[in-house]
């Protein structure tokens, strides 16, 4: 078991649907060791390319409100119809064993989580623009232009919860967007709490000297 002050960080990383947030994480994963996604429940369909287990635990609405009940869930959401969650147990065993876990959720779950984890570091992603947002959503040519225009219009609202997030990056060059995602991710792990329990030996001889 690791020492208390040496558990994980945990990163909750929002934004709207389609400014890249999914890339963005997987680029920044592969930077790090010790740096993991927790993988959601989602009642939704499974999209062509996706896997049961890697993208998502694809439930039925049955199944997901049966983990409700039984308490589950860190945070669960309803978007556009359909549910996502974050498993409890996952996360805390994770963090426990000093690995740092990065939690995609939306402006909802960060809510609940903040409650639960009050030290947790939250961030939120902007598009360059409304329109490059618009442009992105019909390029991946996943959503009917109904969708599309909810999600446009979702992305507005969930702006204005800009405010309960600690740190903004805005992905209009991707190669900078990973690199201010990977300044936040270094600088949380030199929180001094984080730092004297990794080198505790190293600090009690220097302050013995």
């Amino acid at each position: 078991m690791k020492d208390k002050k040496d558990r994980g960080n945990l990163y909750v990383i929002a934004a709207p649907s389609g400014t890249g947030k999914t890339t963005l994480v997987k680029a920044l994963v592969e930077s790090f060791t010790n740096l993991i996604v927790s993988i959601s429940h989602t009642t939704r369909s499974k999209r062509p390319n996706e896997i049961d287990g890697v993208n998502y635990y694809f439930v039925s609405k049955e199944e997901f409100q049966a983990m409700i009940t039984h308490g589950d869930f860190l945070e669960h959401a309803n978007i556009f119809d359909n549910l996502y969650g974050t498993s409890k147990t996952w996360v805390e065993k994770t963090l426990a064993q000093g690995i740092d876990v990065i939690l995609e959720i939306d402006w909802q779950g960060h809510q609940q989580i903040k409650q639960l984890f009050p030290d947790s570091t939250s961030i939120f992603i902007l598009p360059p623009s409304l329109d490059d947002l618009r442009d992105r959503l019909i390029k991946r040519n996943q959503d009917h232009p109904d969708i599309i225009t909810k999600r446009l219009a979702d992305a507005q609202a969930t702006v204005s919860h800009l405010g309960e997030f600690n740190f903004v990056v805005i992905n209009d060059q991707f190669t900078q967007a990973l690199l201010d995602l990977t300044c936040i991710v270094t600088t949380g792990r030199l929180q001094q709490q984080r730092q004297m329990a990794r080198h505790a030996e190293l600090i009690r001889k220097l302050s013995n000297s």
